[in-house]
Order: structure tokens, then C-alpha cells, then sequence
């Protein structure tokens, strides 16, 4: 399973990074007394180390379904804060959604995409346990859905393309966000994204689950990462749903087609950006530079449409799903 592989390769990057690593300061200082510096012992060199975790890596390259839910889910992928200070320049964030609260489990705000002025935003897990719980694991409330709208209002306003970033594992359920309205929140996003009359192009990097994905997702352009799920709720409510047993959301992750791969082959996204082997956690800037090259590309054939025919597109792609 991925999970194991990656183990041992994390275990070999220590063993490398270990070698590779410059001599401690101690090694000069006895160098300079004429002493002999500290030996560094493996029971391999480094050559054969790179040699080992390089066939392990080979071995990403046919996964299961269930094999790209962990990854997916994996701490270590990028968040939407590095997508943004990555992708984009100038960025400015807007808060709140000018009736409640501000949720910033849905970070955006305006920016600059290779000096096109664009509105920017996505779902907020966090990369610490601190931020995780503050942001819900990056499960929106109502208000972060209305604000999410107000950006894209106020983007349709003045023109500027929208670009999404969606990694959640549905909306948040408890008790305060049914009582504000979650469900109309979530649906209003449908129905008035639906509509907007500048190009919309979501990504899925990780998570995308339910309602609570689709509330930012309505898009001209839909582009998954190559180890992204997208699916009606997660596999282990499927397998709950189905079979009363969570245990074999393994068997779940075939039957639901959640994977890039499956999506693409269904027509339902337009692209998958390519992963570094063994995930995107393993070199960030390898998949800042496949997504960057195609924003641009699909951003350019956007732009060259008028307001009525980028919603009829998208009204179009959404009727065609499915048949």
C-alpha cells in the first residue's frame, strides 16, 4: 500500500539528507587540530540508497483508488496559502461575508495572475493540528459560502476571471451552521455561479467532497491533480451508507469513480495535473510549475469569450454530465 511505501522512503530521505548534509562544525574544529574527523556510518552509500528509494518511488506509479484518497488527504500537499504566495503576485485578502461573520476556513481575495487582475480563493485546512482545528479541517459554515459569493459578485462586478481552489471534506455539519442556513448558502453559490458572466476555473488539489466542494466549484474548467479525489461524499460515509460498515471504504474508493483519472475518462474535468512520484507532498515546486502552465493555457482561452457565452458554456458542461 502507498502508505508503507512512503514510509520507507521518508526513512531513506533521512538517510540521504544525512550523508548529503554538510560536516558538523565539531568535524572542522578537529580538522584544524590535526585530529580525525567523525565518521558517518550507513550500512550503504549513497548511491545505493538513491538507488533503493528511486524503485520504491517507481512503484507509485500504478496506485489504487484508495492509494490516491491517502494522498489526497496527505498533511503534507500544498494548501491554498501556498498556491496563492506561489501562483500569484499582490495578492490582497478580503474577509468576512458582510452579514454574520468572517469563516476563514475559505481564504480569498484579489490578486494578480501573470498581471491580470483575478479574485482568488479556496478551501483552508491549515499544515498544523492548531490550525487544522481552527480551520475545521477546512469544512465551511454558511458564512464562509457568502463570503466566497461576495468575492465572486464583486469579481463578476469588475470583470476580473475567478480561480478556486477546492480541498474539503464537505461542509461543516454542526448545529450553528444548519441553524444559519448551510444547505440555502451552499445552493444560492450553485445557482449564482451558474450564471456569472466571467471564466471560472476551479482546481481540485486534494479533497472534494459533497456539496461542500461544489458551493466554489461551478466552473468553465475543471482541473484535478493527478492524485485529487472528487466525489459525492467521502468514501467512508459510501461504505456507511451502503453497506452500514465504514471498514470497507477501500472497496468503496473503485466502485465511486472518485479519481482524476476516472473524471477525466467521464468528462466531468478537463485536465489533470501531473504529480511528482510518490505525491505532491514530495516537491512542491514541480506542481507549482505543471499548474501554473495550465492556469495560463486555460485562463487564455477564456478570456477570449464574451460574458453570455462563458455562462452558456458552463450551463452546458453541467446539463452534459452524466448523460
Amino acid at each position: 500500500m502507498i502508505k508503507d511505501i512512503l514510509k520507507e522512503v521518508e526513512s531513506l530521505d533521512q538517510r540521504i539528507d544525512a550523508l548529503q548534509s554538510p560536516a558538523p562544525e565539531d568535524d572542522a574544529e578537529k580538522q584544524l587540530l590535526g585530529e580525525e574527523p567523525t565518521v558517518r556510518e550507513d550500512s550503504e552509500s549513497l548511491e545505493e540508497l538513491e538507488a533503493r528509494r528511486t524503485a520504491l518511488l517507481e512503484q507509485c506509479r500504478d496506485l489504487t483508488s484508495a492509494d490516491r484518497v491517502f494522498l489526497a488527504r496527505h498533511q503534507g500537499r500544498p494548501r491554498v496559502d501556498e498556491y496563492i504566495r506561489e501562483l500569484f503576485t499582490d495578492f490582497f485578502e478580503q474577509r468576512g461575508d458582510r452579514q454574520c461573520s468572517d469563516d476563514q476556513s475559505i481564504f480569498g481575495g484579489i490578486a494578480r495572475y501573470k498581471g491580470i487582475p483575478v479574485t482568488v480563493l479556496g478551501h483552508r485546512k491549515g499544515s498544523t493540528l492548531e490550525e487544522n482545528m481552527r480551520f475545521r479541517f477546512g469544512m465551511p459554515e454558511p458564512d464562509g459560502y457568502r463570503k466566497a459569493l461576495r468575492l465572486m459578485k464583486q469579481a463578476e462586478k469588475f470583470g476580473r476571471p475567478i480561480i478556486t481552489f477546492i480541498d474539503t471534506p464537505g461542509a461543516y455539519p454542526g448545529k450553528e451552521a444548519e441553524e444559519r442556513g448551510q444547505g440555502e448558502a451552499i445552493a444560492r453559490n450553485l445557482a449564482e455561479m451558474s450564471g456569472l458572466t466571467v471564466p471560472i476555473i476551479s482546481v481540485v488539489t486534494g479533497e472534494g467532497s459533497s456539496g461542500g466542494a461544489l458551493g466554489i466549484g461551478v466552473a468553465n474548467r475543471i482541473l484535478m491533480l493527478e492524485n485529487a479525489v472528487y466525489s459525492v461524499l467521502s468514501p467512508e460515509g459510501f461504505a456507511s451508507i451502503l453497506w452500514k460498515d465504514s471498514s470497507r471504504s477501500g472497496e468503496a474508493c473503485d466502485i465511486m469513480k472518485l479519481t482524476a483519472q476516472d473524471l477525466l475518462a467521464d468528462g466531468v474535468v478537463e485536465e489533470v495535473i501531473p504529480e511528482p512520484l510518490g505525491g505532491a507532498q514530495r516537491d512542491h515546486k514541480q506542481l507549482f510549475a505543471s499548474l501554473d502552465a495550465a492556469l495560463e493555457r486555460h485562463l487564455t482561452q477564456l478570456c477570449k469569450m464574451n460574458g453570455k457565452a462563458l455562462a452558456d458554456q458552463r450551463y452546458k458542461k453541467y446539463r452534459q454530465i452524466g448523460l
